[in-house]
């Protein structure tokens, strides 16, 4: 198994771990957890279902990243050059809208989930079920890739230009960190923690949150442009 076309395994741990605390996902499960609170559920309904919810994100987005990257394959390297330097552009331009957002939050153009979304998954998340939260998650995962999809999909970019085991066990790895927060909130909740609490902890750091995906995303894109014109080879 190698790398040698790949980035480094620091580079996909930091990114994730950048792309793991990013508000949208944490704000979701918050929500998650209060309404099955508001709706009585015992502790083990409660871990269970939000379990649930949480391995839908995750086999909704590793299911788009090996799509992705299977498509990028099939590609033409020249164009696959240009097709990394448009990914970079559209990462850098989503890394200033998020270091923006450290400055002036919600303020002008944001990454977020539309409002009418949020309205709908509140809705949603009444239908406490199993193929309810397996649903959820699934629709989750994909109206809040607006929000963090700007990291995947520089990272995906990247590891499509060698998809081999390595790159398989990359993605997966980057999607395990991406939920990592999202379980240790649902464990804290589960052993005592107040969601209260947690919920006042996201929305006073939520601006540190944004500032540091937009400045991972911005050396991501650098990077695919630096790649993509040749001046830098991961080998």
């Amino acid at each position: 198994m190698t790398l040698t076309n790949l980035p480094t395994l620091g580079t996909v741990i930091v990114t994730a771990l950048i792309d793991s605390i990013n508000p949208c996902a944490i704000g979701v499960l918050i929500l998650l957890i209060s309404t099955l609170t508001l709706l009585a559920f015992n502790k083990k309904r409660m871990f269970l279902t939000g379990l649930i919810y949480i391995f839908s994100v995750y086999a909704v987005y590793f299911a788009a990243g090996v799509g992705l990257i299977a498509v990028l394959t099939t590609i033409p390297l020249k164009i696959t050059e240009y097709i990394s330097m448009a990914v970079a552009i559209v990462v850098i331009g989503g890394g200033l809208v998020e270091v923006k957002n450290y400055f002036w939050y919600g303020v002008g153009f944001t990454l977020s989930i539309p409002v009418s979304r949020i309205k709908y998954i509140k809705r949603h998340m009444k239908n406490a079920t199993i193929p309810g939260m397996i649903l959820l998650g699934a629709f989750v995962a994909a109206v809040e890739l607006p929000c963090t999809g700007g990291p995947y999909l520089a990272i995906t970019t990247l590891l499509a230009r060698d998809f081999s085991f390595s790159a398989f066990y990359l993605l997966a790895l980057y999607n395990f960190i991406f939920i990592l927060p999202l379980l240790a909130i649902l464990f804290a909740v589960l052993f005592g923690a107040n969601i209260k609490k947690i919920k006042e902890w996201k929305m006073h750091h939520r601006k540190y949150m944004r500032l540091a995906m937009g400045v991972i995303m911005i050396g991501l894109g650098l990077l695919l442009m630096l790649i993509a014109n040749g001046m830098f080879n991961l080998g």
